[in-house]
């Protein structure tokens, strides 16, 4: 059997993301076979996630070596990634040599802010699902969108769904069917609730009411990044 290709793997890290939407996707991701993964922050300082418990970077965006697959996760912390300029800075520069851009959750609007998804069909977490659209982007309600070189999850879970299809796109799906086996990954959960038009009424309504206010409060700075990134004023 011929060697593989080697491929590497870089994972932005930034404070308050997501874990899942980075661990998920790097656990499929590890077993491409012949990879190397990369947690890049600004710093090698531990980052917390939302979750309440920190991950360490590997590089940092002055060290990092160029990726060949770049992925975005998403989170809390994406609000104040998009505004920050050492940030958006190491995305551009890390997608302009990667083969495939990709991004998980919301990490598809700070793919946005860097001006990469302009144009292309692209995913996200159904509640910030509709602000892809104010940076070119065209929004698709899947679980994992394929344009180009492209790649995009939907909302946090999605990220091992999106893990499989993008090694099957590299390595073939032989190879996916492998690496699904070797998770056990057998979703089954234990209610119907995963998605707005499957969760009860009541639960939905929870929701919204937990988090409208942040919602509301993302969907003011993507618009001002948005407005930034296409040289408008924002009032």
């Amino acid at each position: 059997m011929p060697e593989l290709v080697p491929i590497r793997v870089a994972f932005l890290l930034f404070p308050n993301v997501t874990q899942l939407d980075l661990t998920g996707p790097a656990q499929v991701l590890s077993r491409l076979g012949n990879a190397t993964i990369d947690l890049v922050a600004r710093t090698r300082d531990p980052v917390m996630s939302d979750a309440g418990f920190a991950l360490l970077p590997t590089a940092t965006f002055d060290d990092a070596i160029q990726p060949d697959l770049l992925c975005v996760p998403g989170g809390l912390g994406v609000n104040d990634a998009m505004e920050d300029d050492a940030t958006i800075a190491w995305v551009r520069q890390a997608a302009a040599g990667a083969q495939w851009i990709t991004s998980v959750c919301t990490g598809s609007l700070l793919l946005g802010a860097a001006g990469l998804l302009s144009g292309y069909r692209a995913t996200c977490h159904w509640a910030s699902h509709d602000l892809l659209a104010a940076f070119g982007a065209i929004p698709v309600k899947e679980r994992v969108v394929f344009d180009r070189n492209r790649a995009t999850g939907g909302g946090v879970t999605a990220g091992i769904d999106f893990g499989l299809a993008l090694v099957a796109a590299i390595r073939g799906e032989a190879q996916a069917r492998l690496v699904q086996l070797t998770l056990e990954y057998d979703p089954a959960p234990p209610f119907d609730s995963g998605t707005p038009t499957s969760a009860t009424p009541e639960t939905l309504a929870r929701y919204e009411r937990l988090a409208g206010e942040g919602l509301a409060a993302r969907a003011e700075r993507t618009r001002a990044v948005a407005a930034k990134l296409s040289g408008a004023s924002y009032p």
